[in-house]
């Protein structure tokens, strides 16, 4: 398989270049496990809505993206962009019917604890597969698990066999981090 990553990280200016974790990490993905990543960056809900729709509508290699990975920060299942916080029903609107079969990936920078009615709309109106991220946010960044989890997601399409070779493998990482799935 031959998927792809997109990634949407939430900065202060998009102006300003500072040394991305996140970018590194992604790097270091497609030189390890040899999968093509795109690093984008937003600092307001004009740059979200923009990136996103760049994506949808514009990107020839929409279709061959698994993952859409997002590194925001947020709170209550809210991502926040700028001082502007986007709901999960607000975000699945953006997507609606798009995400046939991909994957949304939370780092852990923002707490994924989803209720049941809330991942199922998103799943829903979007099509998605899945939404996974941690409940957990601990100190370090939670990127190195992230590139196992994609490694995993590029051999295997059975997502519950991802998960559990993802605690097979990393088992006290997953658990401190808090792991979680919807699908």
């Amino acid at each position: 398989m031959n998927h792809y990553i997109y990634c949407l990280e939430s900065v202060e200016d998009v102006e300003v270049e500072k040394e991305s974790t996140v970018l590194n990490s992604l790097e270091a993905l497609a030189s390890q496990y040899r999968i093509t990543n795109v690093y984008k960056t937003c600092d307001s809900i004009e740059n979200f809505e923009e990136s996103l729709s760049t994506l949808l509508y514009e990107d020839k290699n929409f279709k061959d993206y698994a993952i859409i990975y997002l590194v925001f920060e947020g709170k209550e299942n809210q991502i926040t962009i700028g001082n502007y916080y986007f709901t999960f029903e607000e975000i699945a609107e953006l997507f609606e019917g798009k995400l046939d079969g991909k994957i949304i990936h939370f780092a852990n920078t923002f707490k994924l604890d989803l209720e049941e009615e809330t991942f199922q709309y998103f799943l829903d109106v979007t099509g998605a597969k899945a939404i996974s991220g941690y409940g957990n946010r601990v100190p370090i960044m939670s990127a190195i698990l992230d590139n196992l989890y994609f490694s995993i997601n590029e051999t295997e399409d059975d997502i519950i066999n991802v998960v559990e070779i993802l605690f097979k493998k990393q088992y006290a990482l997953s658990n401190s981090l808090g792991f979680r799935l919807y699908y």
